[in-house]
């Protein structure tokens, strides 16, 4: 049963930026609450995040993302997502996938899934670059983005790491963007493999404010696209701050943020749509820093 209209969903497109040829808006949505991907689990855990978001509810975050004018999104090649992807085309749904692949099913086997959803690109998954290149992999990781390049599709690598950015960089890997973190996620983890493999929470990662800075620096000295990721630390830049004060907070992560960044660069946003209509509120904000840019 198809439960969304498109006709009932607004035309009110966020601002966009030329990727290889698309244009998508600057704001992509991420799919990491989706999948369980909590780094407060003193306020919400990463299991009370997937019971949220069964199938129809992530469905409604994809439709609710159109109205509020984001037309790509990040998604994790799991199987919960692909399933529910399929369903969201079958049913009109539009925006662009910029696939990362799940590091628990072989990559030849995932490109495969991936493709049939025919994605805009995709990218190399962070922790499974950083862990081939803290445990002396590189060839691992090189063959990888080989076969991401059979796709012909732009091809990605994200990590956490802004010097494996500047490695990438020197040493003139296969690559066409980058995701960057803005935050480490790797200070304890080094040398582990993917939570997706290894099924170890995010309860005990903290993030550290200045990492952020490490890797604007890493960000403004590549020439390539660079998507900006962990805009709000996993949203541990809200804990034990009060409610009213989280707008502000908000609008101040993503100010800087779009300050320390190349005007062509894009910022993701994973949102947990169960007490608050975060798509809403983050499009709100982007529109708003635009408009403060633009009269500058």
């Amino acid at each position: 049963m198809n439960l969304y209209n498109r006709t009932e969903r607004g035309n009110n497109m966020l601002a966009t930026v030329n990727f290889f040829g698309t244009q998508i808006t600057r704001a992509i949505v991420g799919d990491n609450p989706v999948n369980g991907h909590s780094y407060i689990p003193d306020i919400i855990t990463g299991a009370e995040m997937q019971a949220y978001y069964t199938r129809e509810k992530t469905l409604e975050m994809l439709f609710r993302a159109e109205e509020c004018g984001y037309n790509a999104l990040l998604p994790l090649a799991c199987p919960f997502m692909l399933e529910t992807l399929r369903e969201y085309r079958s049913q009109g749904g539009s925006m662009h996938l910029i696939f990362q692949p799940y590091p628990a099913v072989p990559l030849e086997i995932n490109i495969g899934e991936m493709m049939a959803l025919d994605p805009l690109a995709i990218y190399h998954q962070g922790s499974t670059t950083d862990y081939l290149i803290e445990t002396g992999s590189e060839a691992a990781l090189i063959s990888n983005l080989e076969l991401l390049r059979r796709t012909k599709l732009p091809v990605g690598l994200s990590s956490h790491l802004p010097e494996i950015i500047r490695r990438s960089d020197d040493q003139n890997w296969d690559v066409d963007f980058y995701m960057t973190s803005l935050y480490n996620a790797r200070r304890d983890r080094h040398g582990e493999q993917s939570a997706f493999i290894t099924g170890k929470t995010k309860s005990e990662i903290i993030f550290y404010p200045d990492d952020r800075f490490e890797m604007f620096e890493a960000i403004k000295a590549t020439d390539k696209p660079c998507v900006a990721y962990k805009i709000l630390a996993g949203g541990q830049v809200l804990a034990g701050k009060a409610e009213s004060e989280h707008a502000q907070i908000i609008e101040d992560c993503i100010s800087e943020t779009l300050d320390n960044i190349k005007p062509s660069d894009p910022l993701c946003f994973g949102v947990f749509q169960a007490c608050t209509d975060q798509l809403a509120q983050n499009a709100a904000i982007m529109k708003k820093l635009e408009v403060l840019v633009r009269e500058r």
